[in-house]
């Protein structure tokens, strides 16, 4: 499955998300959008945060140009033509190959303008992510590269990042390298939904170097890792796709629940 039609598929509201659990972390509230690139809002809010810990003109200006860069992000996607704008309201974009163009030229702009501030690398990931959904792995990856190694380590988007360097690399037919990367976005953060979703591309790269047991055995244990989400929801598909071929796969193992003997 290519990056633009998982994307596609992880817009499909999940139990997790339906419940609406408080209590649920940040990235896993709000994972999909970062995951698919189109988190207008959330980028917004960085713009924000990096202008109150920038100082000095040029990188206070840097900062309010990325914030007008990106709302190109929110402008929606539909091939009928509204009866009516709202004044100062952008027309929608007719296909979404139509809006990817518009991301890529806004930012590449904005880049170009502003180069080496810190919000120009914080607008290398989505502008990676939208070559990345118009097929261009080789000019994606160096974005992406650019965004993990300077971007503050603690920045909520570096599971997207990690994310799409795996897509870019698998694109390039690299998967051992890709398979690192997925790795890394399984095991540098601590939600569950990119732990499934580290574990999900896991699989996939097993599947495309021909390691089928392997591939099987990390489906089965996705349920357990992120219950009731996208990545157990994309897993399940390959397991009835695998199932189907004859492959056998393991079945989860029981989730334990540790009981205080005190109570």
């Amino acid at each position: 499955m290519a990056y633009k039609d998982e994307q596609k598929e992880l817009k499909k509201p999940d139990e997790l998300q339906k419940l609406g659990a408080e209590a649920m972390p940040f990235l896993e509230q709000h994972g999909r959008t970062v995951v698919m690139g189109v988190g207008g809002v959330l980028l917004v809010g960085l713009v924000i945060s990096i202008g109150v810990s920038m100082s000095g003109r040029g990188e206070a200006e840097a900062s309010r140009d990325f914030g007008a860069s990106l709302k190109v992000l929110e402008r929606t996607v539909s091939a009928t033509a509204p009866t009516e704008l709202k004044a100062g309201e952008e027309p929608p974009f007719k296909t979404e190959a139509e809006k990817d163009e518009a991301i890529v030229k806004a930012l590449t702009d904005f880049r170009a303008k502003h180069p080496g501030r810190k919000a120009a690398v914080s607008a290398a990931l989505p502008l990676g992510q939208a070559y990345l959904r118009q097929g261009k792995a080789d000019q994606a990856l160096p974005l992406v590269d650019e965004y993990i190694a300077k971007s503050d380590p603690t920045d909520p988007l570096r599971p997207a990042a990690y994310e799409a360097r795996g897509y870019a690399l698998e694109a390039q037919k690299k998967y051992d390298d890709a398979l690192n990367a997925f790795d890394l976005l399984a095991k540098e953060n601590k939600t569950d939904f990119m732990k499934g979703m580290g574990l999900y591309h896991r699989a996939r790269m097993l599947l495309l170097k021909g390691d089928t047991a392997a591939a099987a055995k990390t489906l089965s244990e996705i349920e357990n890792a992120a219950p009731n989400s996208a990545a157990a929801r994309l897993a399940k598909d390959r397991i009835s796709v695998l199932t189907a071929q004859g492959i056998d796969v393991p079945k989860p193992a029981p989730i334990v629940i540790a009981i205080d003997a005190g109570k």
